[in-house]
């Protein structure tokens, strides 16, 4: 393989990684109802994708490797883009605790100003709390340490939010993301 083979195939895969991880994270944007942001992810997608293919059609008998070397990158974007889309600062997620010590850590959660429910069950060993606390997606991540800090043995679950009942929450979303 000569130098520019070499160099060929590595800014293939570079190029994919970039469209693909685009592609990704211009999916999240379209679920969490941001039209702009997916317009402008898109965009930059199928711009990349365009030169890229073209580059792979023209050479493709001559040099199969860049066709090797669009596939790694495809495969190297979805986990880059899905690595990145964690990342994203939009969207809301429910943080769901479940946990024996529900009054004192629902008492912890809410001097932190988060807006958390509890709600009292029985599970396999006994009572149990469950915690349910909507958050922004940057957010999360404080409350699960705040919960594994005051009981390590709690269980818990993350999901992200399409649709939240404004009436109680300040996060509604504009009529545009509905």
């Amino acid at each position: 393989m000569t130098w520019d083979i070499f160099i060929g195939c590595t800014l293939i895969v570079v190029a994919r990684i970039g469209d693909v991880s685009f592609g990704t994270m211009r999916m999240v944007a379209v679920i969490s109802g941001h039209r702009g942001l997916a317009w402008l992810f898109g965009l930059i997608e199928m711009i990349i994708w365009v030169f890229v293919v073209s580059a792979v059609i023209a050479h493709i008998r001559t040099e199969p490797a860049y066709a090797i070397a669009f596939a790694v990158g495809a495969a190297t974007g979805n986990y880059v883009g899905m690595t990145l889309q964690r990342w994203l600062p939009f969207g809301d997620q429910v943080v769901r605790i479940f946990t024996r010590k529900g009054t004192a850590l629902f008492d912890d959660l809410r001097r932190k100003d988060f807006g958390v429910t509890e709600f009292k069950g029985v599970g396999r060993d006994g009572a149990v709390s469950m915690l349910f606390v909507q958050v922004r997606r940057a957010r999360a991540a404080l409350v699960v340490r705040d919960a594994r800090k005051l009981d390590p043995a709690c269980f818990y679950t993350i999901d992200d939010i399409r649709v939240a009942n404004a009436a109680t929450s300040n996060l509604l979303p504009t009529s545009t993301q509905l």
